[in-house]
């Protein structure tokens, strides 16, 4: 009862104070940006570059991660992870046997799960940090890696998911303050981890979607206790959490093969639920006042609109909002940018535009110039919307009812990693290389 009581006193504290709220909108404290929509609402980055042309900086990033960078204040927060040459002796005679229609190998080489600070201004490292050095369980998917999952911070703390590796919480300047772990998740075919822990005021939130006993878990931020743990009926999934103030309650929306669901984030009781997604389940939900939309695209289609003051079991009920079922994105999430809702079909370059409040479709389908894979998802800024391609090309339209082109941009590496803008410059995260772009 104590304990209880204990999480209520940290649970309602105040997420931020309204000073706070002015800092973090020029901030971009968590992998979609500071309201959780892929929008940078004082950010007004170049429109045009190229290798030779509004570089302010380019670092080479030791080992491999598609981690989003996060920023906060004058520093730079990624996650990386660095392959030794250091090979366990003690793995079974099967790990060369490769699994999977992939035909994905367990590693048996040592890798180090490793935080990097760095300077805005400059590029330049300010501290790097390994959190843990292991062999990995499992191997990852081709287009994955160890380091795929993005780091979250309140400007006082950072909050680091390695998944099986485990959750982390360091000062800005390294120190490490607290370390949970949780077991070892069994990803579909070793493809590998990439959920981000989601962050509201003193409670850290991670969900455990895998291909075995799934959960979803809710921390003590300052202090790494657990709060509360609940078991999901759930397959793997990589969506990250949104946790909103809605309808009177504060909800952990967790988007899922099986169901979309709303937990009381004090308590972690459901609160509401709506069956319909695809599989693989991997674009994290954004949300407005009324609505939150969730979608997938891995064989299937899947957006729902679903509203926030319901309770129970919405499944093929008339309180959903509106729904659509083409078009909708594999890996990429959606950006919602004022009540337009962008975003790409499976892993192409085929853009969607919707009405947010009615589903209404703005533009249909309409392939981006020079987009053919994307993984990266869509930021806006400043009225205009960006897609960063796998090949490097980003695209840059008018934030508008209907398409226009802006530029086409062409820089000579490999992107994943999803974009993240701060003020006037934008930050790509490659496979090698860490761009800071600024006029």
């Amino acid at each position: 009862m104590l304990r209880y009581f204990a999480f209520i006193a940290v649970a309602l504290l105040p997420a931020i104070s309204s000073a706070q709220q002015l800092n973090l909108a020029a901030q971009w404290p968590a992998w979609r940006g500071p309201q959780h929509n892929g929008v940078a609402p004082q950010g007004d980055p170049p429109t045009k570059w190229s290798e030779t042309e509004n570089i302010k900086w380019k670092v080479a990033i030791p080992g491999e991660g598609s981690s989003t960078p996060i920023i906060w204040g004058d520093r730079i927060f990624l996650l990386t992870a660095i392959k030794t040459d250091k090979v366990a002796t003690d793995l079974p005679a099967t790990i060369d046997e490769p699994v999977g229609p992939f035909k994905i190998k367990f590693p048996k080489n040592y890798f180090q799960f490793t935080v990097i600070c760095l300077d805005r201004a400059t590029g330049k490292t300010l501290w790097q940090k390994m959190a843990t050095e292991r062999v990995p369980h499992e191997g990852v998917h081709p287009d994955n890696d160890y380091a795929s999952s993005s780091p979250v911070t309140d400007g006082k703390r950072l909050f680091v998911n390695f998944g099986s590796n485990g959750v982390y919480a360091f000062d800005l300047d390294g120190k490490e303050l607290w370390s949970k772990e949780f077991g070892k998740l069994t990803t579909r075919n070793s493809f590998g981890e990439g959920s981000s822990s989601a962050l509201h005021g003193n409670v850290l939130v991670t969900t455990w979607d895998q291909d075995g006993p799934s959960f979803i878990t809710a921390q003590n931020a300052e202090t790494g206790e657990l709060l509360w743990r609940k078991d999901r009926e759930e397959k793997t999934a990589w969506a990250t959490p949104l946790i909103v103030e809605r309808a009177g309650k504060t909800q952990v929306i967790t988007n899922a093969t099986n169901l979309v669901r709303s937990y009381d984030l004090f308590t972690g009781e459901i609160l509401w639920q709506c069956a319909g997604q695809a599989t693989n389940v991997t674009p994290s939900p954004v949300a407005n006042d009324k609505l939150v939309y969730c979608m997938s695209g891995y064989r299937g289609y899947a957006l729902y609109a679903l509203p926030f003051d319901q309770k129970g079991d919405l499944t093929d009920t008339d309180k959903i909002a509106w729904k659509l079922d083409r078009g909708t994105p594999y890996i990429p999430s959606p950006l919602l940018y004022d009540n337009r809702l962008y975003f790409t079909q499976s892993n192409e370059g085929i853009l969607s535009c919707v009405d947010a409040t009615n589903g209404k479709i703005l533009i249909e389908r309409t392939r981006l110039q020079g987009i053919s894979t994307i993984y990266g998802s869509p930021i806006g800024a400043a009225g205009r919307v960006y897609f960063t391609s796998r090949r490097g090309v980003t695209t840059v339209i008018k934030h508008a009812d209907e398409l226009e082109i802006l530029a086409s941009n062409q820089l000579d590496e490999e992107f994943d990693a999803s974009p993240a803008v701060v003020g006037k410059e934008l930050y790509l995260r490659g496979k090698k290389w860490l761009y800071c772009i600024a006029e």
